[in-house]
């Protein structure tokens, strides 16, 4: 099975050695290129078309929101190529405007956590097959943002189903789910039925329902506000 390609972006030399030399021994994994700039970024993902771009929230030239930047216009010219964004922000703006333009392959990682080998390595892997990862700090941010929230669409959920969802959000599937709350996969699949059928999300072979609870969950807005 061939390893899965990755391009690293960081402008910190010390950061970015460290992150290579932490990804080089995963066996699976292949660090193909690095880079330290958005310009240079564009340029090594044309030259080297990886399966996934790790890269920092912010580098050069503005210092601003370059990692969200190069996610949002590789969408549009690389969509294989999934991207897992590091950022010392926990707040859950930063990770909302990652995920504005879609979740597929796309994860936010606080960078406090990126010595956390396995957690890095699993955003890695679950981005490179399409799917969303997303920092449980965050998460645990979100929950208390979204629960304070009037006219809440998670309001109807009970305390477990936003447990779930929130899990859901950090692109857990329900057997991770069950192990890290204690309970069995059939729960689990129980609150995830009672989770969809509370906001409104029929069965539809066209929608995935999960990611659609999930940006339910982020957006904190009534499913009919989501396209």
């Amino acid at each position: 099975m061939s390893p899965i390609r990755l391009v690293v972006a960081e402008d910190n030399l010390l950061v970015r050695e460290g992150l290579v030399s932490l990804l080089s021994t995963v066996p699976d994994f292949e660090v193909v290129a690095t880079c330290a700039s958005l310009p240079e970024l564009f340029e090594t993902i044309e030259r080297h078309t990886p399966d996934v771009l790790l890269t920092d929230i912010r580098m050069p030239p503005d210092h601003h929101d370059e990692g969200i930047r190069a996610a949002d216009r590789l969408r549009s010219t690389h969509p294989d190529v999934g991207v897992v964004v590091l950022s010392q922000f926990v707040e859950p703006s930063y990770a909302l405007a990652l995920l504005d333009a879609g979740t597929k392959g796309r994860g936010y990682v606080v960078k406090d956590r990126i010595d956390d080998l396995d957690r890095l390595a699993d955003a890695v892997r679950t981005v490179h097959t399409g799917g969303s990862s997303i920092d449980d700090m965050v998460v645990d941010a979100l929950v208390r943002s979204r629960t304070r929230m009037v006219d809440s669409p998670l309001e109807v959920l009970t305390d477990r189903e936003r447990d779930v969802l929130g899990e859901m959000a950090t692109g857990a599937t329900n057997n991770v789910i069950a192990e890290r709350l204690g309970v069995s996969a059939h729960a689990i699949e129980k609150h995830s039925n009672m989770i969809f059928t509370k906001l409104g999300l029929a069965e539809d072979p066209e929608v995935n329902r999960r990611v659609k609870a999930v940006l339910v969950f982020l957006a904190g807005t009534p499913t009919e506000a989501i396209g």
